[in-house]
């Protein structure tokens, strides 16, 4: 009776944790794939190549993040929320399929036509127009590829999901090498070519197999209603993700203003490493936390169920990986850049802290989105947050310099936690159960233990005690987990 009920329940503790670790080993290994890649770039084409694929890569993706207006997260929501009312389901479908064509539509000609001030903005000349002219078949197969991936996201294929996502970054590898081999610089644009189609055909294969096209379509009412709603939420999500961007770029003016180019480069560096460290648990939990989420939108007994049991394993995951950063952060440091960025150590260990804080507030943000509250979700992450992000970043640097920021990072994190949980209180009457207050104070008082050593001893005693915290509280967490997955 046990195991048939687990089976029936997707949203177990189990099955959660079996998501997030699939999608996690999912994401280590395009980390993986990506640093190969950049390892080859870097041994064929030299620093002036790495330096023109890191400009072309940068300017599609800034097209590509334009033209697929924010609708990926709003096609997750819609599908998962429809996944089982077949026709409903097929009338979604069929208008995100439009969308997805349309956008990747939009971007091939945004590049094509934008060529010659894309390589006036990015190179100084207009010498590269026909590499943009031809990156506009990446940037459509991009934009439609991860459109069907949002997809397949949405329906929790999880399987066919990661094997997808495994195919196509390995196979864009293997064929995009050659290419920089014989062709050097020339290789580049054909190179990202050909990741974006095999990224797109694996993506396009995945999903027929779990979504056959049923032949219905929508009459025109609903979809002019579904595609106006869809629109209308991931415009909000573009303009969410553009604040932040503005944020981010503010703060390095302001950084630059009252110190140096110096402390801009430090920064970056000390959270770039930060931000792909986390990104394991951020991408594995988008991608598998929010379609339960939206799935249970309208059950609230289910939903709280889900954001409790999410909070848990985050706190228990969370916490030892956090510890971990900030005992090993200038092996870290030394090893992904060089020892002229050990003076970063100390706000490494500050973001660090602020990881397991994000990681908490990241099941909260999203309960007013998949309870289709796009507005309620753009206060409280656009501009809330992002006030709170950019106040608080600009605050502390201007009093306490490059250390500030970190300090900055864990008092705004800390703020947006006690303003989700007051929030979706006063709005969806949930609050965290005991059993999940526990866990996390658990995981806080681990990882400020720690983070508290790293400061109080010097640099080898520091490092031997924050280990030893780090061996308990992934003890601690091992221990729990299993504990939860019996139940």
């Amino acid at each position: 009776m046990k195991a048939s009920s687990e089976k029936k329940d997707p949203n177990s503790y189990k099955n959660i944790l079996k998501g997030t670790s699939l999608f996690g080993g999912v994401q280590i290994f395009q980390i993986l794939i990506n640093l190969l890649r950049g390892k080859f770039v870097a041994m064929f084409l030299g620093p002036e190549g790495m330096g023109i694929a890191s400009m072309l890569n940068s300017s599609t993706n800034t097209v590509i993040r334009f033209a697929s207006l924010g609708l990926n997260l709003s096609f997750v929501k819609e599908i998962a929320a429809a996944k089982n009312n077949n026709e409903r389901l097929a009338a979604v479908s069929s208008v995100a399929g439009t969308l997805i064509r349309f956008t990747g539509i939009l971007g091939a000609l945004a590049c094509a036509l934008a060529s010659p001030l894309l390589s006036e903005a990015s190179f100084g000349t207009r010498d590269y127009a026909w590499q943009y002219v031809l990156l506009a078949i990446a940037v459509y197969l991009t934009v439609a590829g991860n459109g069907k991936l949002a997809l397949l996201q949405g329906l929790h294929k999880a399987r066919i999901l990661s094997l997808s996502s495994l195919v196509g970054a390995a196979t864009g590898l293997i064929a995009g090498v050659p290419l920089y081999y014989f062709f050097a610089d020339k290789g580049i644009v054909p190179a990202m070519i050909l990741l974006a189609l095999t990224t797109y055909l694996s993506y396009s294969i995945g999903l027929r197999k779990s979504l056959p096209s049923s032949g219905l379509k929508p009459a025109g009412r609903v979809f002019k209603l579904l595609s106006k709603r869809m629109l209308a939420a991931g415009a909000i999500l573009l303009a969410s993700s553009l604040i932040n961007t503005l944020c981010t770029y503010l703060i390095n003016i302001f950084v630059r203003i009252y110190g140096d180019i110096s402390d801009v480069g430090l920064f970056n560096a000390a959270n770039s490493i930060t931000l792909q460290y986390a990104g394991v648990v951020f991408t594995a939990m988008s991608l598998d936390y929010f379609p339960r989420l939206s799935a249970a939108s309208g059950d609230r007994k289910a939903m709280r169920g889900i954001v409790d049991r999410q909070m848990e394993i985050v706190a228990l995951i969370s916490s030892p990986l956090s510890l971990l950063l900030i005992a090993t952060a200038p092996v870290i440091i030394t090893l992904l850049l060089t020892s002229q960025f050990l003076p970063v150590t100390g706000l490494m260990r500050w973001l660090g802290l602020s990881i397991l804080l994000k990681a908490l507030a990241y099941p909260l943000g999203y309960i007013a989105f998949a309870k289709n509250n796009p507005r309620l979700f753009f206060w409280l992450e656009a501009i809330a947050c992002n006030v709170l992000y950019l106040g608080c970043s600009l605050l502390f640097y201007y009093y306490y310099g490059l250390m500030g920021l970190g300090y900055g990072a864990v008092v705004e994190q800390g703020a947006c936690i006690i303003l989700y949980i007051a929030v979706n209180l006063k709005v969806y009457g949930y609050f965290p159960s005991r059993r999940t207050w526990l866990a996390i104070l658990t995981g806080l008082l681990f990882t400020a233990s720690g983070f508290a050593a790293s400061l109080i001893f010097d640099s080898t005693a520091g490092l031997v005690v924050s280990s030893v915290i780090f061996v308990i509280s992934a003890a601690i967490s091992f221990r729990s987990l299993r504990r939860r997955l019996k139940e």
